[in-house]
């Protein structure tokens, strides 16, 4: 079975995948403060009824690294392989400080270049919400960071005197009539406008209509106040982007070995 890891700014997304069927997922908080044996004591007690015979992981948080590469060594007694902007994805990097791009983005456009063969525009919804344009090449092209929805809440709250800390809900109407409606349409309502505005200036530089793909936990609820509807909310697009990356470099290459 394979392992494949998505270590986030919030949360570590573990995927396990027998061959290429998604079993099922787990989630961990990125805590920079436990210990390497925590981190041991959890991926062993998460995974003790499975047989884990190979891991990608995909980071952005460098800070984890080498505490998840000891922890997954010492537990399952495999090599992890960690994505960089350097690993074959079949897709290619077409920015200008490749080294800048996150380990999730490059999973996000190389999973919707195998899954959709077509020009694409993929939303996540993080810490950040990000944009991951790929073109009718198959050219990871660039794309859009602003600050996610969990994150717009936490600064409300954090840089002003009387604005309460919310938790995330549906926004019931444009104009609130309390503060914490009010909040909640500025902060969903405001996102879905910018993602609409967004997809259609991204489209006019593509010179043609994109596949609009969502990914991510508020992708569900997002959709509800878009003008233009995701083509496919695919929660799973990194996970799989790293299942596809993983086959491409490891199984596709003991395959040469053995043929």
């Amino acid at each position: 079975m394979l392992l494949t890891a998505d270590i986030g700014n919030t949360n570590i997304t573990l995927g396990l995948f027998d061959d290429k069927v998604f079993l099922k997922e787990f989630r961990l908080a990125s805590d920079k403060d436990l210990s390497l044996e925590e981190y041991e004591l959890l991926l062993k007690s998460l995974f003790k009824d499975y047989k884990i015979q190979g891991c990608i992981v995909g980071s952005v948080v460098e800070e984890l690294n080498y505490k998840l590469l000891c922890s997954i060594r010492n537990t399952f007694s495999v090599e992890p392989v960690f994505l960089t902007n350097k690993t074959k994805t079949n897709i290619k990097i077409k920015l200008d400080f490749p080294d800048e791009v996150g380990a999730d983005r490059i999973a996000n456009a190389a999973g919707a270049y195998i899954l959709y063969k077509k020009p694409t525009i993929v939303v996540d919804f993080g810490t950040a919400t990000t944009f991951d344009i790929i073109n009718k090449k198959g050219e990871f092209i660039g794309g859009i960071i602003a600050p996610g929805i969990n994150l717009q809440l936490k600064v409300l709250n954090k840089f002003t005197s009387k604005l309460p800390r919310i938790d995330v809900d549906v926004s019931s109407k444009a104009i609130g009539h309390n503060t914490a409606d009010a909040i909640l349409s500025g902060v969903i309502r405001g996102t879905a406008c910018m993602i609409d505005g967004m997809v259609e200036q991204c489209e006019k530089e593509l010179g043609q209509k994109a596949v609009l793909v969502a990914t991510g936990g508020y992708s569900s609820l997002l959709a509800n106040y878009l003008k233009r509807p995701f083509d496919y909310i695919n929660p799973k697009l990194t996970l799989e982007g790293l299942l596809h990356i993983y086959n491409l470099n490891v199984v596709g290459e003991l395959q040469k070995v053995t043929h």
